[in-house]
């Protein structure tokens, strides 16, 4: 049953900080101890303050994160006023923060959970967001005669049209999936009721005999891996000689409420591998997984390897594979798990039940909740009170190109990798009528991560290096969940990577402090890593075949949606 208190609270937020207060009110001397620190802080802003005041010269002390733009205008400094607004913000904040992790004999996740709610709250009131006390607003309107007002005023209005709940991030207009975006030659191959094959068109007069199939995310949509001409990972990879199919999902409605993770598994990955190897003639393919995308593929490696043990004249149809930024073992899932708890899956099944799907917007709204600082209220300030428009960036449009996830398949997905993290476990899960291991799966693995992933943080990417029984080539690229992989070759070089054999580690530090770090992008690292491994030069295969003739033009329909 969904509990009455989820109309309210539906993700525990009431009721986690109740638990953290509760302690302290129940430990005088704690809170006497902490709130002394408080006092002791605070008298330090005020004579800071009488010391500039006088003429001095006395630095904050409590400075904002280097990195916090909220408070990079001068006027937060050398304004009075203003700067002790923004030390007793940053104070408060900071000192809620701290108690909340001091915290001792509650749950850590109850800790966390407590603590990231209560940020949400104080990056929402932060004085940076109010025009009373904004010096970078107040200075516009004055200069402008309320002109940056009135703008915001109709940027305001344009987005409760817009009727989305969200607060616009870019210039839309200046984007078009087939035109402007998604625009490397190819065509669709296969067309089933979950997905699109698209078949890239060979720039190359040879390509490696192994064809690659790419199995992105379907959070958002595939072509993030195919952004433009000079940050597609397609194009590249076609430029290098080879043969690459791609799947486009289905954007779900819902009739497709009962479409399961096994048929994520079967009707799309499996099924586009199968495609793929029949218009290559390929008795083998190389498949990419991203994010869920390649928990989807680390499932179905599992399943492979557990079918040719049952039945020993079945051949793996893979050479070995590819994983960017992918999670199997979910015990520490980074910032989401503060959205995973019974009663928390409980109100989205709740959700769910009613549409047959979770609304891409939710999704928008959590990814962007944790980041709150930079991808709700920054857009709030610029957007409403500086009254300007959202930058035209391609990254950002595919950001708001959201999708829905059918229901049977999203609490599933939830429940059994997040809540019970049962991937991560032999024989956790069945699918497809066999218990599954990944400790099963031999064929040569790499993976990349990013050093700033904070949707699946890297150490707990790293994980799969023990859980596999084969070997792993493990890549640490500097940057976050998505432009650490939409990472092209530049000169001089933007990013930087880590690489080295990790089969069988546990302790991804002590592995990171062995390597080397390589300055540049792993894209070509990782291709030197395919060549041998996609077999010798040939012919390359003809866009689609009788069986599977061309349907369309790529990117396809699907992506439409």
């Amino acid at each position: 049953m969904w509990s009455s208190n989820q109309n309210t609270d539906p993700f525990g937020f009431m009721k986690t900080c109740a638990e953290v207060s509760q302690w302290w009110l129940t430990h005088p001397k704690e809170l006497a101890e902490t709130s002394q620190k408080y006092w002791e802080d605070l008298g330090a802003i005020h004579l800071t303050v009488w010391q500039r005041w006088l003429g001095g010269n006395a630095s904050d002390p409590v400075p904002p994160h280097q990195r916090d733009e909220r408070f990079q205008e001068t006027a937060w400094t050398e304004n009075l006023w203003f700067d002790l607004l923004k030390e007793y913000y940053l104070l408060n904040t900071r000192w809620l923060e701290d108690a909340i992790y001091e915290t001792p004999e509650l749950p850590e996740k109850t800790v966390r959970k407590a603590a990231f709610w209560t940020r949400q709250v104080m990056n929402a009131v932060s004085p940076s967001n109010f025009l009373a006390t904004n010096p970078a607003a107040l200075n516009q309107t004055l200069e402008s005669g309320g002109t940056n007002l009135l703008n915001g005023m109709r940027n305001w209005l344009e987005d409760v049209a817009r009727g989305d709940n969200q607060i616009k991030m870019v210039d839309s207009d200046s984007f078009k999936v087939g035109k402007t975006l998604a625009t490397t030659p190819g065509n669709v191959v296969y067309r089933n009721d979950l997905i699109e094959l698209i078949q890239y068109t060979p720039t190359t007069p040879e390509v490696h005999a192994i064809p690659l199939v790419i199995v992105p995310p379907w959070i958002n949509k595939f072509y993030i891996l195919d952004l433009n001409e000079k940050k597609s990972l397609i194009r590249y990879l076609v430029s290098q000689g080879f043969t690459v199919f791609m799947i486009s999902w289905k954007n779900p409605t819902e009739a497709m409420r009962h479409t399961t993770f096994e048929d994520y598994m079967f009707q799309g990955a499996y099924q586009a591998f199968e495609v793929a190897r029949e218009i290559c003639q390929a008795p083998q393919v190389h498949p990419v997984g991203y994010c869920i995308g390649g928990t989807l593929l680390s499932a179905l490696m599992a399943w492979l390897n557990q079918k040719t043990e049952t039945e020993h004249n079945e051949t793996v149809p893979v050479t070995d594979w590819t994983l960017f930024t992918s999670l199997v073992d979910f015990s520490n899932p980074g910032d989401v798990e503060v959205f995973i708890d019974e009663e928390s899956l409980d109100h989205i099944d709740a959700e769910m039940e009613r549409d047959g799907f979770l609304d891409g917007n939710a999704m928008v709204t959590s990814f962007r909740m944790l980041r709150s600082n930079s991808l709700i209220w920054r857009y709030f300030v610029h957007n409403y009170l500086y009254g300007e428009t959202p930058p035209a960036l391609d990254l950002l449009y595919w950001n708001i190109d959201n999708t829905r996830m059918p229901q049977a398949m999203h609490s599933f997905y939830l429940r059994e990798m997040y809540l019970h993290n049962r991937l991560a476990q032999p024989n956790g899960l069945t699918l497809g009528d066999r218990a599954i291991d990944l400790g099963k799966i031999q064929q040569p693995l790499y993976i990349i991560s990013a050093e700033q992933d904070h949707i699946t943080p890297w150490k707990s990417t790293f994980e799969i290096c023990h859980l596999v029984q084969g070997p792993v080539q493990f890549v640490l690229s500097t940057s976050g969940h998505i432009a650490g992989v939409v990472n092209p070759p530049v000169d001089p070089p933007k990013r930087k990577f880590w690489t080295g054999s990790a089969e069988g580690h546990t302790d991804a530090e002590a592995w990171k402090a062995s390597q080397t770090q390589h300055r540049g992008s792993w894209w070509e690292h990782w291709v030197e890593w395919l060549r041998p491994k996609c077999g010798a030069p040939q012919a390359h295969p003809s866009m689609g075949n009788a069986q599977h003739p061309v349907l369309t033009a790529a990117p396809g329909s699907y992506v439409m949606e």
